[in-house]
């Protein structure tokens, strides 16, 4: 709806993308950055929104930035916040943002002892790598965690995504997503969103990449937002500074509303979806105004 958006270029694009009059799906190797960025060059494409976290993990917003392109979406240093989850969890603890208690493991006979022998619920069970959404179980016993860390470790049902698990305490409550924008140096929540996990009615069955979501979502107070604000986005992003780590693009927090206040279950990279589709609706902002300064680092002005 911008109007400083002439022309939008979608590449894979889909049927619905193509139904938007200035839009059009752009036949052309998502994996070839080079052809990317020469498409780019030809057509004096002003802004790129990188969407998925695979190109991000792999490195698709460096080619771009280093030929000068205007890249929303972070550089891969930065994408291993949510591309290796064993180094996220580190992060955080690096920067004491509260989270779960965790442990990760590349044996699977360590990490089934660890789970029967945790003096917390060990039952959330991570592939470290990228798996489509779909690489945690959250168990309902041991044995079913010990059978997800066969399946992981053992079975490398996630292939090289799974060669390293964390093993997280289960923490009780509502999940919620807060999902922000940064240009490296400021970082602005958006309104709060809850998506729904599991396949099945009643909060049942195994988990998804999201099954539906509103927004906003009530369950987040005006204090425990300005607490995810300073406690986990501010401190996340001064730790990204601290590391020479230029975060531009969306910050996505899962977190989980406990008894002893929201605590950060883990990060995305880039906005989540489905949530994407009831927040954005609510912008009253121009969405490209606003990307354009996340990467001009303008985003506080």
């Amino acid at each position: 709806e911008s109007e400083k958006v002439k022309q939008l270029f979608a590449a894979p694009g889909s049927y619905a993308i193509q139904q938007v009059s200035k839009a059009e799906n752009v036949a052309i190797d998502v994996k070839n950055f080079k052809e990317i960025v020469q498409f780019c060059k030809d057509n004096e494409i002003s802004l790129v929104a990188v969407g998925p976290e695979d190109p991000l993990a792999n490195g698709f917003a460096d080619v771009l930035v280093a030929e000068g392109i205007n890249t929303f979406g972070p550089q891969k240093n930065a994408a291993r916040i949510e591309s290796d989850k064993d180094w996220a969890k580190a992060f955080m603890d690096r920067y004491n943002v509260p989270t779960a208690k965790w442990k990760s493991f590349n044996s699977a006979e360590d990490a089934k002892d660890f789970i029967n022998g945790a003096p917390f619920p060990a039952l959330v069970v991570k592939a470290s790598g990228l798996a489509a959404g779909k690489g945690v179980v959250v168990a309902s016993s041991e044995k079913e965690a010990c059978d997800a860390i066969d399946e992981i470790l053992t079975d490398k049902k996630f292939g090289a995504a799974g060669e390293t698990v964390v093993i997280e305490e289960l923490l009780e409550g509502e999940e919620v997503s807060v999902l922000a924008f940064s240009d490296g140096i400021h970082i602005k929540a958006m309104l709060p969103a809850q998506d729904h996990k599991r396949i099945f009615d009643n909060d049942q069955g195994p988990n998804t990449g999201g099954m539906g979501a509103y927004c906003p979502c009530p369950l987040l107070s005006l204090d425990q937002l300005d607490y995810v604000q300073k406690e986990i986005l501010e401190k996340t992003l001064f730790g990204f500074r601290k590391e020479n780590i230029k975060f531009v693009g969306v910050l996505y927090a899962g977190l989980m509303l406990t008894k002893d206040g929201p605590k950060l279950l883990e990060f995305n990279c880039r906005f989540g979806d489905p949530e994407t589709e009831v927040i954005l609706p609510l912008l009253d902002s121009d969405l490209y105004d606003i990307m354009v300064s996340c990467c001009n680092g303008t985003l506080n002005t």
